[in-house]
């Protein structure tokens, strides 16, 4: 019997199955999907099936590249492999994938293995990307994970959702390394506001990821089940297991679920292999250098960026990579506490000058004004229909009493010639009589 507590978890989930979408593509877009950004699986019965690939893992190489971390500590070093890749017969992969220290089920089918080809061919450089980023990366996911005690292979997770890209927003608004979708990232309390996007914060989002997926996995209890669910919400895969007839096996329902989340399994699993088995294709990592160590600072006023950057002499492009979830560059300490994150040895610095810092440009830089005057004065303007001008609000109040005046004047005209009229009347009836 199912608990009250899976109960209410199940509706929480159910309510928010259409905003968990991560890369969920709609009918409409389907038709712009480009060619390359699709995989042909030719079933045992010789019909062709297509399969969207993830939407991250079609990302231009030299967009990832521009990104300040991967520009400041990713080379490309020449490394003694040769760039290409061996063939190996279909028996090595299977051998290889169930020799992965996982929990999950690594299995293997024709669909796994187009993923694999694909990623050992044409993404050769998205996966170099991938390994030497990883360094950044994997031991928040790894901290997260371990956290709430779920399988450390979901670490490869934000590999298909951004390429580890903590900017990353796909083309349905999914941000973040996690690609969260707005009403998900504020359930699992991630604060999202005009200033302030935390679905960008390598740290909360990984944490907040780790709690969604536990809370899945009570639902679901199987982990593909839940990475897909994660794709494409818990209710579109409750509904294909109803329509399966009741399985809970995700290679069974797989006919059942949206168009992209069916390759949505088959990827992670590829991508784990890819990120255990790289150097077995002759992938070289980009060799990377992990930035100086970081800490955090309290920050209890409005700050911008810029005036951290420019008084302690820092790098605003880094100071950016290490706060992306500041979406225009403002702090807004003043509404509530916020970290700063920085060079371990500017901290104290940052102390140090913390009147300095905060005074800096600070009327150019922070625009919005608590208190402003409204300008009082009264402007001239032409009337059209009169052809003459007119003075503002005294011109109204004077037009507005003459008229006033006017009216009173006719109605005494008008009841003082009704009063001559009744006496003429009188007189006249008087006439009469007589």
């Amino acid at each position: 019997m199912i608990s009250k507590k899976i109960l209410m978890l199940l509706a929480i989930l159910f309510g928010m199955s259409v905003n968990i979408q991560a890369q969920i593509v709609t009918e409409n877009e389907e038709d712009d999907v480009d060619e390359e950004d699709e995989i042909v699986v030719i079933d045992q019965s010789g019909n062709e099936e297509v399969i969207d690939f993830p939407e991250a893992m079609t990302y231009d190489l030299d967009s990832l590249l521009n990104e300040y971390m991967s520009k400041t500590y990713l080379t490309s070093d020449n490394c003694n492999m040769r760039n290409e890749n061996p063939s190996y017969p279909v028996e090595v992969f299977i051998e290889r994938l169930s020799r992965m220290p996982t929990v999950m089920e690594m299995a293997h089918n024709n669909i796994v293995q187009n993923f694999i080809d694909r990623y050992c061919n044409r993404l050769r450089g998205t996966v170099a990307y991938i390994l030497g980023a990883s360094n950044f990366y994997m031991p928040i996911f790894e901290e997260a994970l371990e956290a709430y005690q779920i399988p450390l292979e979901l670490k490869y997770l934000p590999v298909i959702e951004s390429a580890l890209n903590p900017r990353a927003v796909s083309r349905v608004g999914a941000t973040g390394l996690w690609q969260f979708m707005l009403a998900t990232g504020k359930q699992y309390n991630l604060k999202i506001n005009s200033l302030v996007d935390e679905r960008r914060d390598p740290i909360k989002a990984s944490y907040a990821a780790a709690h969604l997926l536990s809370d899945l996995y009570k639902v679901f209890g199987d982990w593909n089940l839940v990475i897909a669910a994660y794709n494409c919400g818990p209710g579109n895969v409750s509904k294909a297991i109803q329509r399966s007839g009741g399985s809970k096996d995700y290679w069974q329902i797989y006919p059942y679920l949206p168009r992209e989340t069916r390759g949505y399994v088959p990827a992670f699993i590829a991508a784990n292999y890819m990120m255990t088995y790289y150097s077995l294709h002759n992938i070289c990592p980009m060799s990377s250098k992990l930035p100086a160590q970081t800490d955090t600072i309290i920050v209890h006023k409005k700050l911008h960026l810029e005036q951290v950057a420019k008084v302690l002499g820092i790098d605003i492009e880094m100071l950016r990579a290490l706060n992306p979830m500041y979406r225009h560059d403002i702090i807004p300490g003043d509404s509530e506490p916020y970290a700063l994150r920085l060079p371990q040895s500017d901290i104290n610095r940052f102390i140090e000058m913390e009147d300095a810092i905060y005074n800096y440009r600070a009327s150019e830089l922070l625009t919005n004004r608590a208190i402003v005057e409204v300008n009082d004065y009264t402007p001239t303007y032409y009337h059209k229909s009169k052809r003459s001008y007119k003075k503002g609000r005294k011109g109204r109040v004077a037009r507005s009493k003459a008229h006033r005046g006017s009216k009173k004047a006719k109605a005494k005209k008008g009841r003082a010639a009704k009063s001559k009229s009744k006496a003429k009347g009188r007189k006249s009836s008087k006439k009469r009589r007589r």
